[in-house]
């Protein structure tokens, strides 16, 4: 037994079946756009998923990385050691730390200090886009003439890092507790 009614749209009647098939074809057409805008969305929260997780890397790379290079300082070749130090820095850091560095190279050289700093941990307090601030614990072994069979020395730094032409810089550094 086939059953079919007519229905009158927009003066034309249509049977049933012909309403089936554009309430189908209908209901098909925004399945079909509403899975593509949330696959889009999905898409989109992962990359930026993706772009954090890589940031936070980036950030936490160039902190221990400048951590290192403030740990690790020897008289023999310390223009190299302070320019490392230099290279990744900016601001009023930079400004100080370039200040001091020939006060610091006679100090050096004349104490014969060597500083082999290691980075035991580092996490990023806060972080956006254009800066961050990171708590880095290091430990050196210090030689100089005082202590020449070497001295350990644990450090606990905050560093402020900011963004600028793809890098990110140390723009502060405080020894904390």
């Amino acid at each position: 037994m086939n059953r079919t009614m007519n229905v009158t749209v927009s003066g034309k009647t249509l049977s049933s079946r012909a309403w089936s098939g554009r309430a189908s074809s209908v209901a098909l057409a925004v399945a079909t756009v509403l899975t593509t805008a949330l696959t889009i969305w999905l898409v989109l929260g992962l990359y930026d998923q993706h772009d954090r997780a890589q940031r936070r890397q980036d950030i936490l790379a160039a902190a221990r990385q400048s951590a290192l290079n403030f740990t690790s300082l020897d008289y023999r070749h310390y223009d190299r050691d302070s320019a490392n130090v230099l290279q990744g820095a900016t601001g009023d850091f930079k400004k100080q730390f370039a200040a001091q560095t020939e006060q610091l190279t006679k100090l050096v050289a004349a104490n014969e200090s060597v500083s082999e700093g290691q980075i035991l941990d580092a996490g990023i307090v806060r972080s956006d886009e254009h800066s961050a601030r990171v708590l880095v614990v290091a430990d050196s072994t210090v030689t100089n003439t005082a202590a020449p069979k070497g001295e350990a020395r644990t450090y606990r730094l905050q560093l402020d890092l900011v963004h600028r032409n793809g890098r990110w810089l140390t723009s502060d550094v405080e020894f904390v507790g």
